[in-house]
């Protein structure tokens, strides 16, 4: 191996998890590596602990047992023991990720979420599944948070897939210096580009942000012939109206031939990730909103309007 070849396989990337066997996230049994970070709030993320880009202590207060050997092995502080015995969480000090608590806790009450990988040691994990990308057409999926948050690890490690033969893909808001996103789109075979909303300052509403730049970028990607996929996170009440279809059309309709646009995913709001904001210490932002889970029905409805614009369209069902 080269020293630049060397070097690049060295390089760091701060991730979260990496997930084998998926079946949503690009074609084929994919291997999905969730990087830390992200610029957006949506109100129904679903992985919080990408949100921030460091360490997070995860804590499940309905199995502890209050041993206290967390807060026995925390150099900084961060677990407690109370007065009365129970144990507590210092949210104001950050996690060093020593992951000494997590070690400590028989219960498994603790789940440190981040930690620094290599290159070279993501690439040797993804590279387990070969076989199965080679027989089903699948590879890496890249995700977070947003994983453009940290493009050059991106960059890095979906290049040295792509010399080992694996097939790339990444999900991305699209909120990135466009640059950025050129500088990984040399290596990605998919794009999987969510479309939020349409209207800017509902998407500000729903998101943290306005959605220029976001749609900016989707059509330089699809002029440019990268290869996408538009992903609509659809929400009842909130973005799933006529209207907002409609715009969503009008907005796709001069690439709707392009060879690589490759269709639309419709992903149904779910509440899989709700779980994970009590033990992070934070509030669910849709926990006293009206449930905005779509039926059956409507996704049928929502899937007949987008097909009688001539769309390939696919429901995302869990």
């Amino acid at each position: 191996m080269s020293s630049t070849n060397q070097g690049v396989m060295e390089r760091k990337a701060f991730i979260s998890n990496i997930q084998k066997y998926n079946m949503y996230d690009g074609p084929g049994v994919r291997t999905l590596v969730f990087f830390k970070g992200c610029p957006l709030r949506c109100k129904w993320c679903s992985n919080p602990e990408n949100l921030e880009r460091r360490y997070n202590v995860m804590f499940r207060s309905n199995v502890c047992v209050n041993c206290g050997a967390c807060a026995a092995v925390c150099p900084v502080g961060i677990h407690k023991m109370e007065a009365d015995g129970t144990h507590s969480i210092d949210r104001n000090i950050d996690c060093i990720g020593c992951r000494k608590c997590e070690q400590a806790c028989y219960q498994s009450a603790l789940t440190i979420a981040g930690r620094m990988q290599t290159i070279s040691e993501i690439v040797q994990i993804v590279e387990e599944d070969k076989m199965f990308y080679d027989l089903s057409g699948g590879g890496i999926t890249v995700g977070g948070g947003e994983c453009l948050m940290q493009y050059e690890a991106v960059a890095n490690l979906l290049m040295v897939c792509k010399r080992e033969g694996i097939n790339t893909a990444i999900e991305t808001s699209g909120y990135a210096k466009l640059d950025a996103i050129l500088k990984v789109a040399q290596f990605v075979d998919l794009f999987l580009f969510d479309i939020k909303q349409m209207d800017s300052q509902k998407h500000y509403e729903l998101t943290g942000v306005h959605n220029n730049q976001i749609l900016n970028n989707l059509k330089e990607l699809l002029q440019r012939r990268y290869n996408v996929k538009v992903r609509m996170p659809m929400l009842k009440g909130l973005n799933d109206g006529k209207e907002e279809i409609d715009a969503v059309v009008e907005f796709l309709r001069p690439y709707r031939d392009y060879k690589n646009f490759k269709g639309i995913d419709i992903l149904p709001y779910h509440r899989m990730g709700v779980n994970k904001y009590s033990q992070l210490g934070m509030s669910y932002p849709m926990e006293n909103e009206p449930d905005p889970a779509m039926s059956a029905e409507a996704l049928d409805r929502l899937e007949s309007w987008l097909k009688t614009y001539d769309f390939p369209v696919t429901v995302v069902r869990h």
